[in-house]
C-alpha cells in the first residue's frame, strides 16, 4: 500500500522503470506438475532445459516465449528448476525498508541480516528484471532506480526515473512498464535504455500493482487511491476499460491470476477480502472475505494454492485452486503485519515483510508455522525472494512464468 502526500503514514509506492534486458539464454523450463512439497532444495539440482511446450498454448503477444502448458501458466515456476541465468546467484532474501533507505539482505539458511544498503529516498519494492539479472530497488520519492547484482549482491547507480512506485516487464521483455501512483500515469520505458517510449495518463489514482493475461496480449491494474480497476492492452499500451469496485472505500493492493488464467485475484485491504475478476470479460467481481487487512498474495509451487497476507490481522489465508475455497488461516505468534514477499525457490518457506513491525516472517509453507522473526529496518515493504524458478519476471517482487 502507498499513501497520498496528506496521510501521516508515508508509504508511497516505487514504480520502477526499466531493466537490464540483455540476452534470455537457454532457460530453464518447469517439472512435471510432482508432489506438493517436492524435497529438492534450493541448489541441488543443475539446471534444467525447458520442457517442451504442449498443444494447444494459445498464441501469445508477439516475442513472448509460449506457455509451456496452457492450463497453468506458473508450470516453469516448479520447486528449484533454476534458469542457468540465475542458477548460481546465492539465495537471498532482499528487504527493501521504506523508512529507513535502505535493503536489509538476509541469509535464508542462518534467517540473519548479512547485509544493509544504503538506496534512494523511501524504496518500496525490489523487482527482478525480465532477464533475471538484475534486481531493480524502487526508490519512490528519491525518483530513481538502484540496480543490484545479484550475482555479486552490490548496489549500482541509480537510474533516473520519476515516481516510481513499483515496475512490471511486458511479457515479450519489451518494455518496462512504470507505476507512477501519484502521476496518474502508466509509463513505458524501452526495457534496455530505461528511455520513455510512452506514457499513457489514466483517470483512477494510485495505480500500483497489476499481472497479465496468459496470452500476454492484456494486464489488469488496481488503483487503491480511488479504488478502481484498469485493463490495459500490452500492444497499444493503452487502457481499454475501466471499473470502480463495489464497495465503499475500496483500497486494492496487489493482483495474480489463476493457473489456469480464467480468473483473477485483487487484494483489498479495505474490504477485507479478495475480488475475483473474470479478466477477459471484466464484468463485476465478487468478494471474498479472507482477514482484515488484506494486502499480499503468493502461489505455491505446485500451483495448488495461493497464500494471502492478511496485513491488518497477523494472519495468512489459503485458497486452495482445485476445491474453489480457502481451506486454512494461519495466525503469526504474537501478531504482526505481513505484507508483502514471495515463496522460497524450493517452495518450502513463505517469507513476508512486517510492515509496521521493522521484522520478517518466514513461514512453513507446509504447518504454517513461524520459522523466523528477523528484525529489518524501518517500514519493510516489498521484499523479493532471489533467486526463483521460472524462465523470466514479469515484474512486482517476483511474478515469473
Amino acid at each position: 500500500m502507498l499513501t497520498p502526500p496528506s496521510s501521516p503514514r508515508s508509504a508511497r509506492g516505487v514504480l520502477a522503470a526499466g531493466a537490464a534486458l540483455t540476452t534470455l539464454a537457454v532457460l530453464a523450463g518447469c517439472g512435471g506438475p510432482g508432489g506438493k512439497h517436492a524435497d529438492e532444495a534450493l541448489g541441488t539440482k543443475a539446471a534444467v532445459q525447458p520442457a517442451p511446450v504442449k498443444k494447444g498454448t494459445p498464441e501469445g503477444l508477439p516475442g513472448m516465449p509460449p506457455l509451456l502448458d496452457p492450463t497453468d501458466v506458473y508450470a516453469a515456476d516448479r520447486p528449484g528448476r533454476l534458469s542457468p541465468v540465475v542458477k548460481d546467484f546465492p539465495s537471498r532474501v532482499y528487504v527493501p525498508n521504506t523508512e529507513s533507505n535502505t535493503v536489509s539482505v538476509i541469509d535464508p539458511k542462518t534467517y540473519e541480516v548479512i547485509e544493509t544498503i544504503k538506496v534512494g529516498v523511501q524504496p518500496q519494492h525490489v523487482v527482478p528484471s525480465w532477464d533475471m539479472k538484475t534486481l531493480w530497488v524502487n526508490n519512490d520519492k528519491g525518483n530513481s532506480l538502484t540496480p543490484i547484482d545479484p550475482k555479486t549482491g552490490k548496489a549500482g547507480k541509480a537510474v533516473d526515473v520519476h515516481d516510481p512506485y513499483n515496475l512490471y516487464f511486458t511479457p515479450n521483455g519489451k518494455y518496462a512498464i512504470v507505476m507512477a501512483s501519484l502521476d496518474r500515469e502508466l509509463v513505458f520505458r524501452d526495457a534496455h535504455t530505461m528511455k520513455r517510449v510512452k506514457t499513457e495518463p489514466v483517470s483512477c489514482y494510485g495505480v500500483n500493482h497489476a499481472d497479465f493475461s496468459p496470452d500476454g496480449r492484456y494486464f489488469i491494474v488496481s488503483c487503491e487511491f480511488s479504488g478502481e480497476l484498469l485493463k490495459v492492452d500490452t500492444e497499444k499500451m493503452k487502457v481499454v476499460a475501466q471499473q470502480k469496485l463495489p464497495f465503499q472505500g475500496a483500497m486494492p493492493q496487489d493482483v495474480k491470476i489463476s493457473p489456469d488464467g480464467k480468473k483473477y485475484y485483487i487484494a483489498d485491504m479495505m474490504a477485507d477480502g479478495v475480488w475475483v475478476l473474470d479478466g477477459d470479460k471484466f464484468t463485476k467481481p465478487t468478494l471474498l472475505h479472507t482477514g482484515k487487512g488484506t494486502h499480499g498474495l503468493y502461489i505455491s509451487r505446485d500451483s495448488r494454492e495461493m497464500y494471502i497476507s492478511n496485513r491488518g490481522e497477523g494472519t495468512i489465508s489459503i485458497f486452495d485452486f482445485t476445491q474453489n475455497r480457502l481451506t486454512k488461516k494461519w495466525h503469526l505468534p504474537d501478531g504482526g503485519s505481513p505484507d508483502m514477499g514471495g515463496v522460497s525457490a524450493d517452495g518450502k518457506v513463505l517469507w513476508l515483510s512486517g510492515r509496521y513491525n521493522a521484522e520478517v516472517y518466514a513461514i512453513d509453507t507446509r504447518t504454517g508455522v513461524q520459522l523466523a522473526r528477523i528484525p529489518v529496518g524501518s517500514g519493510p515493504h516489498g521484499l523479493a525472494v532471489y533467486p526463483q524458478p521460472g524462465r523470466y519476471s514479469l515484474g512486482h517482487t517476483g511474478i515469473f512464468r
